[in-house]
């Protein structure tokens, strides 16, 4: 798993405009945190999706929670941790968190499963 790293708030229009063209993941992550390290790892350790199926997105919570903020905001979405944002054509189309991450809920929402 080749995760891409966000540590500036332009990259979320970034991601929104790639997006239409490949669903991109965003994983919200407190390093902090046994779970959400947890989380992490089984999907890291899971994942088994190509580069054109989804783009990983990896977001380090204690670094920049600003960046956090703005895409609970921009999507709509509260804010959990860990948590994982599926973003397609522009939105969200997905998002859980804590232990129901999976890469089995990242594929039935691509209608890979």
């Amino acid at each position: 798993m080749n995760w891409n790293s966000i540590q500036s708030e332009k990259q979320i229009n970034k991601i929104i405009e790639r997006s239409k063209e490949v669903p991109c993941l965003i994983f919200k992550h407190s390093t902090s945190c046994p779970i959400s390290s947890m989380a992490k790892s089984r999907l890291e350790m899971a994942w088994n999706l190509k580069g054109e199926e989804v783009e990983p997105y990896y977001l380090d919570l204690i670094a920049y929670r600003a960046i956090s903020s703005k895409i609970a905001d921009e999507f709509g979405i509260r804010h959990e941790s860990p948590q994982v944002l599926l973003i397609k054509d522009g939105v969200c189309s997905f998002n859980t968190s804590h232990l129901d991450i999976s890469v089995d809920g990242v594929k039935k929402n691509l209608g890979k499963v």
